[in-house]
């Protein structure tokens, strides 16, 4: 596992942060179970966050046709829906929620070109709320497979994230199981598939990034 790039300087600086204060807690303090009262919680909240940002690397089982979740967490959604801002037509969404234990780096879900990408801010209504995925923050990515599908996704922020960072631009090449970003904090992810694609995971059932294959594109001649 690897530490996410946009956040080596501010988890080293947690860190940092945390070593100073304990430090001069234990100097300062007289009392070695107040300073150890407060050191406790500081590097649990230290090792947390540093838990939190982690990268893992995993066998890839997408593709061009089997379509990975985007990130870890249990599907809240399967159902037909519009899809408003860039397909224009309708499609199956899968909406994975993350918590805050889960690890919040995303990746492509499957292998073909960055047709498009988007960033909008927003508010920050809690993320399994439906309204969210409109008016939340968030950031909307695209990619089409050599088959001529586009699986869309949002990279949606919740009540307590406040900062989505993504990886790549249009025109690019997408590889799935590869990092496309990272959502800070409690979050969720949409993924619009064509209307014709199997889908393979239902309301429930928890997901891995990079290993769980939620949907098999159909083979186009």
């Amino acid at each position: 596992m690897t530490l996410d790039r946009s956040s080596r300087a501010a988890v080293g600086l947690l860190w940092l942060a945390c070593i100073a204060v304990d430090a001069a807690t234990f100097l300062l303090s007289r009392s070695l179970w107040a300073a150890l009262a407060l050191a406790v919680p500081l590097l649990a909240l230290c090792i947390w966050q540093t838990a939190f940002h982690m990268v893992p690397r995993r066998k890839r089982t997408g593709g061009e046709l089997d379509v990975t979740s985007v990130a870890d967490g249990k599907v809240v959604a399967v159902k037909k829906i519009p899809e408003r801002e860039f397909l224009c037509r309708d499609s199956v969404m899968v909406s994975v929620y993350m918590d805050f234990w889960d690890l919040h780096a995303n990746f492509w879900p499957v292998s073909g070109e960055v047709e498009y990408m988007m960033y909008h801010a927003g508010r920050h209504f809690l993320a399994f709320k439906p309204k969210a995925s409109e008016e939340n923050e968030h950031a909307c990515m695209s990619v089409r497979t050599p088959g001529g599908d586009s699986v869309f996704f949002k990279l949606l922020a919740g009540g307590f994230a406040r900062r989505i960072s993504c990886y790549g631009a249009k025109g690019s090449r997408a590889v799935a199981g590869e990092q496309c970003g990272i959502i800070k904090f409690g979050s969720r992810v949409d993924i619009y598939l064509p209307a014709d694609a199997e889908i393979l995971v239902s309301p429930g059932d928890r997901v891995l990034a990079c290993t769980t294959v939620i949907a098999r594109l159909q083979p186009r001649g």
